[in-house]
């Protein structure tokens, strides 16, 4: 919006006494200036409505006062404080401040109007499972195959539009591995469609995974957004992506502005949900995370980079896949149940090691700092 008003004043005053007066309007053409702005925007929007959400999801009783799967299953020496009474749904807060943010000060192209329709998608679906746990009072929820459904759908839609739309084609056809300069698949329509599905679907239930402890999930993911902070912007200038052999994506850098946003928004939330929580972010902030961070690594077209990137993730998500897949098949084989952890996720299983929560937090953010650095290394390593 600032961009197409700043744009339509320095048409304006063209010619005029004001032109030398609004010169400075011209910084809005650039994308760091945009996203800079952007940033400090959804952090003071984050600060500031903080403490209204907070107070307006406790007068609602939008508060978890069930026991979670860690402390319901024992053994958690090393927490010290529960975490029953506290307010979730505090994804709203950070929703609503990378949306109105990003409308604010991004160019309102394609890119960037799919990637928060696809926000607002999954924010719908995470208030809807997390209205079921506090309903209920049980940390069940919705049923899996609701949420795998609206995830995939949506997948397949994003998907489906890429590939049909000629200017983003090759992001569906085109199958670009990390530390290689070219597609290893051309064609592949098929194949990319799997692949975008299984990001998109993959990183927003990753993301919600992680968020089990006290600034873990949101802490995680700022790190991943600085990461696709620089490749989106790399990726809008045909030169550098020339240069660092890595796809040329025609308004990629409104994602940049759109990741500085969420970085923002992320920062603010955090004040508020480092430990010990004032809120929660639910399914309703992470799974709408997680899914803008598969769908921004398919639009610039490095999904397999988000592997790296998302590292944590990837540990989180595959610790509960091993896990259960593990326990039923020694369960079908042996008659009991083996598990490979203490408990799954795998934060859990160092809670019960006797880690404290913020230990455990703080070393898995640690681990995302390395896992983001080797990702930024696959601009240069080919």
């Amino acid at each position: 919006m600032l961009y197409y008003l700043s744009k339509y004043l320095l048409t304006w005053s063209a010619g005029t006494e004001w032109a030398d007066r609004l010169s400075a309007l011209r910084l809005f053409k650039y994308i760091t200036f945009r996203s800079a702005g952007a940033a400090l925007t959804a952090l003071v929007l984050s600060w500031w409505l903080g403490p209204k959400v907070i107070a307006w999801l406790k007068r609602l009783n939008f508060g978890q006062e069930y026991s979670d799967k860690a402390e319901a299953g024992g053994g958690m020496a090393a927490r010290l404080l529960s975490k029953k009474g506290t307010p979730t749904m505090g994804g709203i807060l950070i929703v609503v401040a990378l949306n109105l943010t990003t409308l604010l000060w991004a160019q309102w192209n394609a890119l960037v109007l799919l990637t928060l329709l696809s926000v607002v998608v999954l924010t719908g679906l995470g208030f809807y499972d997390d209205y079921a746990k506090i309903s209920l009072q049980s940390s069940g929820g919705a049923r899996s195959c609701v949420k795998l459904g609206v995830q995939a759908a949506l997948a397949l839609f994003i998907g489906m539009y890429l590939w049909h739309v000629p200017s983003t084609r090759n992001l569906i056809t085109e199958i670009m591995v990390p530390f290689y300069k070219y597609p290893v698949l051309t064609g592949a329509g098929l194949v990319g469609l799997g692949l975008t599905v299984v990001t998109i679907v993959g990183s927003s239930n990753a993301v919600n995974l992680t968020d089990g402890l006290d600034g873990l999930a949101i802490g995680c993911t700022l790190i991943v957004s600085f990461v696709f902070v620089v490749l989106t912007y790399l990726a809008e200038h045909r030169e550098a992506a020339r240069y660092l052999q890595i796809p040329h994506v025609v308004g990629a850098g409104e994602l940049t502005v759109f990741c500085a946003a969420m970085i923002g928004a992320g920062l603010g939330f955090l004040w508020f949900n480092c430990h010990p929580a004032q809120v929660f972010m639910g399914d309703t902030g992470s799974l709408a995370l997680g899914g803008a961070l598969g769908i921004v690594a398919v639009l610039i077209h490095q999904p397999l980079v988000l592997v790296i990137a998302g590292g944590v993730f990837v540990m989180e998500a595959g610790s509960v896949i091993l896990q259960t897949g593990w326990y039923r098949y020694t369960k079908w084989q042996y008659g009991t149940g083996v598990r490979i952890f203490l408990m799954a996720p795998i934060h859990h299983h160092f809670e019960k090691k006797g880690w404290y929560e913020s230990q455990v937090v703080m070393r898995f953010y640690i681990l995302g700092v390395l896992c983001a650095v080797v990702a930024l290394s696959t601009l240069k390593i080919r």
